[in-house]
């Protein structure tokens, strides 16, 4: 088994803003290097004996089966924390829970809502705090992402992305991670649902690093012109069940569909990070068309994460 950098060793993963070009690009140097072992049958336990507390305030599958499957993988432990298992949130402050955990474990992953709750275990544990998913962002699914991108492209640097819907979690990670590799990205989102304002000036200082062209407005034709890549994500995610009707009217004109996408490069792929909503947000003949790589990107999601433990929590 190949040895893997140490470069990363005792990080946090918060945002792919903290992380420099040449540190992206080695995460999913190693994510490629550990699928390859995984698909030949290599065993590769880089975190023997390891034990990752996995936090979930917000339910999932993609997260929760592939930090597991990828601890088991990885020689470690993973160990599962729902809100009903744990004091935090229920009297026990996180400040609290991240010194506890980090006197018992050697890594924790938590998908919550608010960043300030990833911010302040990753302050108070003196062992790596990943980022599983807040309301702000989803680091973990664009490296997956980017992967999945480089193994259809063989490139990340000068292709163009177009992301057309909520200025949310996605959108902000998609522009920090593609202004991180040098790829260009467009984004269209209607009035009242664009990406963070300061988290686009993050992403636009980030991108003079890597000559990444960023734009964002409100007309998904001009986002999906000549795109190599497109992406979409649901109008309504956990927690906003309520404005489900009003974001169906706001976003009606963003959805993905096969006249919208004819104006992508012949070549393009399609992403979604799912659970999708066939027929709102993208329709059935473009998720499950033949441009669409939505299952090998969720696949990655395995690959990405277990480079991100395994560099971050080796000993």
């Amino acid at each position: 088994m190949e040895k893997i950098s140490n470069a990363l060793k005792g990080r946090d993963l918060l945002t792919l803003h903290d992380y420099t070009a040449d540190e992206v690009n080695l995460i999913l140097a190693e994510a490629k290097k550990i699928k390859a072992m995984q698909k030949a049958g290599i065993p590769h336990p880089y975190l023997q004996g390891k034990t990752l507390a996995m936090i979930f305030q917000k339910s999932s599958t993609r997260t929760r089966v592939s930090f597991e499957v990828g601890m088991y993988q990885l020689g470690g432990y993973p160990l599962f924390l729902s809100p009903k298992d744990i004091q935090m949130g229920r009297g026990e402050s996180v400040a609290d829970t991240a010194r506890v955990l980090a006197r018992m474990v050697d890594g924790i992953m938590i998908r919550t809502y608010a960043q300030s709750e990833v911010e302040e275990l990753a302050e108070y544990a003196d062992i790596p705090v990943i980022n599983g998913l807040t309301d702000s962002f989803h680091p973990c699914q664009i490296l997956s992402d980017l992967l999945t991108i480089q193994e259809h492209k063989g490139k990340l640097k000068g292709l163009k992305l177009a992301y057309v819907g909520d200025g949310n979690n996605i959108a902000h990670s998609l522009l920090f991670g593609c202004a991180k590799v040098g790829m260009n990205i467009s984004v269209a989102s209607p009035e009242g649902y664009q990406p963070n304002a300061r988290i686009l000036q993050l992403a636009i200082q980030d991108a003079q690093a890597t000559d990444a062209k960023i734009e964002v407005g409100n007309d998904p034709v001009a986002a999906m012109r000549d795109a190599d890549v497109v992406i979409t994500d649901v109008w309504a995610s956990m927690g906003q069940e309520t404005e489900q009707r009003e974001r169906e009217k706001a976003f009606a004109s963003y959805q993905v569909n096969t006249d919208l996408c004819s104006l992508a490069k012949p070549d393009f792929i399609f992403l979604h990070c799912l659970p999708a909503h066939r027929g709102e947000e993208v329709t059935a003949d473009i998720i499950d068309g033949p441009h669409s790589v939505v299952w090998d990107e969720a696949e990655n999601r395995l690959h990405a994460q277990k480079a991100v433990m395994a560099l971050l929590m080796q000993s």
